[in-house]
């Protein structure tokens, strides 16, 4: 596969930087209507943009992921990011921290077949969802939430097709042979068969201890690198030098969860430069599968150069 021709045209956009479309976000609350409550990212422009429904980490919530969602956006996208559980919800506690996703899997489902007749709505008027072009990504458990929706490991019927598979830093469990219900990685190379493109990004400083009082947060063994060792071609691999797993999230994070979410993990200097870099590579990888523009995605590592080090790329094309 030549991507050549497309390099020339890419370089005039900085993806790593905030895009040409302003952006509305529009809260959806969880009633009878909507599956769960919703964050939805739309351009303001009129026109038809992909989807990407991204999915929360292990008891954040969604909004804390409004400055990356943003960025996305910007660059002509919608993005759908559902609040899968409250985190500190006293009767649902035990689905935030348990050791089963299924649950949650199934909401992204119903969420997913919502889309089609729900989402409109609430976009402006001109704007239009193109859901032949939709993309899954989630972040920390919910990356392992999203591979699991592409490995089909869920009981309701889903209506739609993902065509793009984003794992950011994606975490199944707290050690091997410690996985998360539906048991994802099998340690056998390649052995994903996803039938889609799939990009996963790693954090270098998630496999590290903050202190001996909390784990790791994404710890060796069930995180990016074996996740990546088990995805078929095409796919890519991105992984963050000096920037922790939770450095995608907005820099300021507030009340009793985001206290919690800024002590429990290893961390940068500052979560900007790995938000930015994690955003422009999202952009980067929908315009490669979506688009055919493939010169963004070709040449990240050296477009990255001076925002953040890279201490591992690979692709398989």
């Amino acid at each position: 596969m030549s991507h050549s021709s497309s390099v020339g045209v890419s370089s005039k956009i900085d993806v790593f930087g905030i895009g040409e479309h302003e952006i509305k976000v529009v809260k959806v609350a969880d009633d009878a209507t909507t599956p769960k409550s919703l964050l939805i990212f739309t351009p303001l422009e009129a026109g038809e943009f992909p989807v990407l429904v991204l999915l929360h980490g292990f008891c954040l919530y969604n909004s804390f992921y409004s400055q990356l969602s943003h960025h996305i956006a910007s660059h002509g996208f919608i993005l759908v990011v559902p609040q899968l559980r409250e985190p500190w919800n006293m009767e649902q506690l035990h689905l935030c921290t348990g050791s089963d996703a299924t649950e949650e899997i199934e909401d992204v489902v119903a969420i997913s077949n919502w889309l089609p007749e729900g989402l409109q709505k609430f976009l402006p008027s001109g704007v239009h969802a193109d859901l032949k072009k939709l993309g899954l990504a989630g972040h920390n458990k919910g990356g392992k939430e999203a591979f699991a929706i592409a490995l089909n490991k869920f009981h309701t019927k889903l209506n739609l097709k993902f065509s793009a598979l984003i794992g950011i830093d994606p975490v199944d469990g707290t050690e091997v042979g410690k996985q998360t219900q539906p048991k994802i990685l099998t340690y056998v190379p390649h052995s994903f068969n996803l039938g889609m493109p799939v990009m996963v990004i790693g954090s270098g400083l998630g496999e590290i201890k903050r202190n001996p009082l909390f784990p790791a947060c994404a710890p060796k063994g069930v995180s990016h690198e074996e996740f990546y060792k088990e995805c078929r071609k095409p796919a890519c691999y991105f992984v963050v030098k000096d920037y922790g797993h939770l450095d995608v999230l907005d820099d300021e994070t507030k009340g009793i969860v985001g206290k919690f979410a800024n002590c429990m993990c290893k961390n940068g200097k500052s979560r900007e430069p790995m938000r930015r870099f994690v955003g422009g590579a999202v952009v980067a990888f929908l315009k490669a599968y979506f688009e055919g523009d493939f010169g963004y995605l070709m040449t990240i590592k050296d477009e990255a150069n001076g925002l953040v080090v890279l201490q591992k790329v690979d692709f398989q094309l």
